[in-house]
């Protein structure tokens, strides 16, 4: 009985060209069924030959070669049983009508009309199911009656009843099962495009936002540039050195605007999405947002305790630690690190709620890490169910990997070993003409914390 592979076969190639996807199997469907269907043809043939070799009841004659040719014809019939059901089910029915009436034991070839039934079931609607199973109850009642002086009609007519039934039952269940697949696979795929349409619609709104800040930092260095261009060819005629200075800020301010304006171009190029995973809630985190509203200025590390403050005042206890010689950076790759700190402890909030956390700025000779880590709620590690702490997909992480690819860094989140959840963000440090004067920043470079 393997009328649901047959079904299955029949019902993936259907959808290919419904749904732009494809089931994957291991090997082609169709190939596989034909396979086991001569595997079934060719051993269902061996089988009744050997049962028609024994002595059969009395009033049945022994199998000869007409009796083993029709015995062969019906196990051939099996081959066609995926590619028209009623088709084999009549011609292995008929095959078995003409058995039965040369005088041959009715048992030797009765397998095959209950395989083609139990196909014709899976597969075909009600009407010609039923159909089928009366013509074996038919057949059946015919074979009793061919040898009623040897045979009980009590017993008879309960097999012709009894069998059928049971191969309907069945049948018309596997097919009721493999209609349930179907639409789970269906189900399956379109939840699927859902997900991917809403991860492209996030990746797309998350990017808009970046490059409207990155936007206004670059109008920010354009201002700059503009006021510093006029002072220089004020004081030029009487302050040189005024305006060489002058000169040499508008050098750095526009070389850094450049830049601000090359990555914004970069993230709004599209086909450079990548597949988010990890805890961040599509939730914003507005609510940590220093100064409040749209047009308020971007944010920088000088609003880090502002923004720590906040969080503490909504029942986190955290903490922040600077461990190296601090570096100037960049405008648009300071605003990165805030907007990673702001939503690495606004999903602290969400999801660990009054907790304890710790921010880590560690500035490297190469590389810049900032890392936001959580202890965990008070339930975590205990077996008590705690909402919203599985890793999903959502708008924050997006933003986040989005900000620190445009300035060539990282971002991975997970869960820590001993409890709890870490965000962890890596940029390469800013070049030494990003300071102030070119030199590298002073610092004892030991750890400070706040």
């Amino acid at each position: 009985m393997h009328a649901g592979s047959g079904l299955r076969d029949r019902l993936a190639e259907g959808h290919r060209h419904r749904f732009p996807f494809s089931f994957s199997f291991p090997f082609p469907l169709r190939y596989r069924s034909l396979a086991i269907d001569s595997v079934l043809a060719v051993g269902y043939a061996g089988a009744a030959l050997l049962l028609g070799r024994e002595q059969p009841p009395v009033g049945w004659q022994p199998l000869d070669e007409l009796g083993a040719v029709l015995t062969v014809l019906v196990g051939l019939v099996l081959l066609a049983r995926r590619i028209a059901p009623v088709a084999a089910f009549a011609t292995s029915s008929a095959l078995w009508v003409v058995f039965i009436t040369c005088g041959y034991w009715p048992v030797v070839n009765s397998m095959p009309p209950l395989l083609g039934l139990y196909t014709v079931a899976a597969t075909r609607t009600l009407r010609p199911s039923v159909a089928c199973a009366a013509a074996v109850t038919g057949t059946w009642v015919y074979a009793g009656l061919a040898n009623a002086e040897n045979s009980s009609m009590p017993t008879v007519l309960a097999q012709a009843v009894l069998f059928p039934a049971v191969v309907f039952v069945v049948g018309r269940g596997s097919g009721r099962l493999a209609e349930r697949n179907r639409q789970f696979a269906e189900l399956t795929f379109q939840l699927r495009r859902q997900q991917e349409e809403n991860a492209r619609q996030a990746l797309t709104e998350e990017r808009v936002r970046i490059a409207r800040e990155l936007h206004d930092v670059v109008a920010h260095h354009m201002s700059v540039i503009s006021l510093q261009a006029g002072m220089a060819s004020y004081v030029f005629p009487t302050d040189p050195e005024a305006s060489r200075q002058a000169l040499d800020t508008i050098a750095g301010t526009s070389r850094e605007a450049l830049e601000e304006m090359r990555r914004m171009l970069f993230l709004l190029r599209v086909g450079q999405e990548d597949q988010p995973e990890g805890r961040a809630d599509p939730d914003d985190s507005g609510a940590l947002e220093p100064g409040g509203g749209a047009y308020a200025p971007a944010p920088g590390l000088d609003l880090l305790d502002r923004l720590l403050d906040r969080v503490r005042g909504a029942g986190v206890q955290v903490t922040m630690e600077v461990v190296g010689s601090p570096a100037r950076l960049p405008q648009g790759m300071a605003l990165c690190v805030y907007r990673v700190i702001q939503e690495a402890l606004t999903n602290v909030l969400k999801h660990a709620g009054p907790t304890s956390a710790t921010v880590t700025i560690r500035y490297a000779s190469r590389t810049v890490v900032v890392t936001v880590a959580d202890e965990g709620s008070a339930g975590e590690g205990s077996g008590a169910f705690q909402p919203k702490t599985v890793i999903t997909a959502g708008h924050g992480l997006i933003g986040m990997r989005e900000r620190a690819k445009i300035y060539g860094g990282s971002v991975t989140a997970g869960p820590r070993t001993p409890g709890g959840f870490e965000v962890r963000l890596v940029l390469p440090a800013p070049a030494t003409h990003d300071r102030p004067d070119g030199r590298p920043a002073p610092g004892s470079g030991d750890a400070r914390s706040r």
